[in-house]
């Protein structure tokens, strides 16, 4: 169970970080052009959406390999759910019933993350 709770956390802190790194470097107009859901947020919601995709990926496993605090994977894993609980609910509102699905992944797999370190796995 360690090894697949390792796996699912590096895969989506992967995920998260890219994604974060596009929000943060892209050029809004650029972004909403690709991608229509940014034109219902300001550049600096966007640009801070960034910043908690970042921050919520080096923390699914960053302090589960120094060991330092590590009960922070677990909890940077909830409050990635949580994130991806807004995003679904964006979905819905915009009627982005394909996109969901992804979604719907990312936020099961936080769920699996958390669960598994709080409960099943602790460091």
């Amino acid at each position: 169970m360690n090894i697949a709770l390792w796996i699912v956390a590096g895969v989506f802190a992967f995920g998260y970080i890219a994604g974060g790194i596009v929000k943060l470097t892209m050029p809004y107009e650029k972004y909403a052009a690709k991608l229509h859901w940014p034109e219902d947020f300001t550049p600096a919601n966007v640009r801070f959406m960034g910043v908690v995709e970042v921050l919520g990926g080096v923390g699914l496993v960053l302090p589960g390999l120094v060991s330092v605090a590590p009960v922070l994977v677990p909890v940077a894993a909830s409050g990635m759910a949580l994130y991806m609980a807004g995003a679904i609910t964006e979905r819905i509102r915009r009627s982005e019933y394909k996109d969901l699905v992804g979604d719907l992944v990312f936020l099961a797999a936080m769920i699996f993350v958390a669960w598994g370190r709080f409960a099943i796995e602790p460091f």
